[in-house]
């Protein structure tokens, strides 16, 4: 008879040549698929060098592009702002004071002047201080001459008052430096906007500089101040622009809000790519348009123009 230990020789042998075939099945398969694996990451290995030396290419001619777009800017604009004067406000933290430096030099080029930087702080827009903005803006405290809409809000009540102390009307009467001083201490007490530099002086045209957008429920609400606010000083002094980034031109952005609007878009011009040169120069160059009665949408966008059209050479 078959004792026990033979079974158990039996079936420790039939594991061993179980093993034994796994491990040499195992070997055999191993070693096509090692290779293709190994073949693969040659492969990727030189994708990856392909890429770095065409990153480089790009980064070459991004540089060089750059320096074209320098040397050439202040020639562009020569001559489209002399003898006029510019209030720049950037509407958000994400506006650099490199931003704000770089549209400053451009202006300058352009034969213009910044007459002040106003900063408007995140309170200008935020509802919940609409109730106390209001409450200033109707108060006893207003510069003489001074008229507001009868019927606005809170949004259109402060933004008729900046346009009026801060930009000068076409053939109008420069507004008295101590009603902007004034009127600028009262919203920047308010917690609303931050006057930057040594002084601020009324101005022939606006730049508002904006970047990003709003998110969260009160967005839509945040973007309708900020339009009140471009909007009156596009009527009020000799013409408005709205530079910002490609964010800003989304739906939710203030650029996006504008453009959206057919009535908007055709009253004020807007710059989606201020962060680069060209769009400082389309910047200069479409202030100057405004003066005019021109307006456009450039940049990098959908249905924008790269840049406003080029003004015509002096005779």
């Amino acid at each position: 008879m078959i004792d026990f230990r033979y079974h158990l020789v039996s079936l420790i042998a039939v594991f061993l040549a179980v093993a034994l075939g796994i491990v040499i099945g195992t070997t055999a398969l191993n070693e096509p698929i090692q290779a293709d694996i190994e073949g693969q990451v040659a492969e990727l290995e030189q994708d990856k060098r392909a890429l770095e030396d065409r990153t480089q290419e790009l980064q070459a001619q991004l540089d060089t592009s750059s320096a074209f777009e320098e040397a050439v800017a202040g020639p562009l604009v020569e001559g489209t702002l002399t003898d006029r004067s510019v209030v720049l406000l950037p509407t958000n933290e994400t506006v650099t004071p490199e931003v704000v430096e770089d549209v400053t030099a451009l202006v300058a080029e352009a034969g213009g002047t910044v007459s002040g930087v106003v900063r408007l702080e995140p309170e200008y827009s935020d509802p919940a201080t609409a109730s106390a903005l209001e409450s200033y803006v109707t108060g006893s405290g207003l510069p003489a001459g001074v008229q507001l809409p009868p019927d606005g809000d809170a949004d259109a009540l402060v933004a008729s008052l900046l346009s009026q102390v801060l930009v000068i009307p076409p053939g109008g009467p420069v507004p008295d430096a101590a009603a902007l001083s004034s009127v600028l201490a009262g919203l920047q007490s308010l917690d609303v906007l931050v006057a930057e530099g040594a002084s601020v002086s009324p101005a022939d045209h606006a730049i508002v500089l904006t970047g990003d957008g709003f998110t969260g429920d009160d967005a839509e609400r945040r973007n309708a101040a900020l339009v009140e606010l471009v909007t009156a000083l596009d009527s009020t002094g000799a013409g408005a622009v709205v530079s910002g980034d490609a964010p800003s031109a989304r739906e939710n952005g203030l650029i996006g809000v504008i453009r959206a609007d057919p009535a908007l878009a055709a009253a004020v011009s807007t710059i989606d790519n201020i962060g680069t040169v060209v769009g400082r120069i389309s910047t200069v160059l479409a202030l100057g348009q405004e003066s005019q009665g021109t307006s456009g949408m450039y940049g990098t966008g959908e249905d924008t123009q790269p840049v406003p059209p080029l003004p015509a050479p002096a005779q």
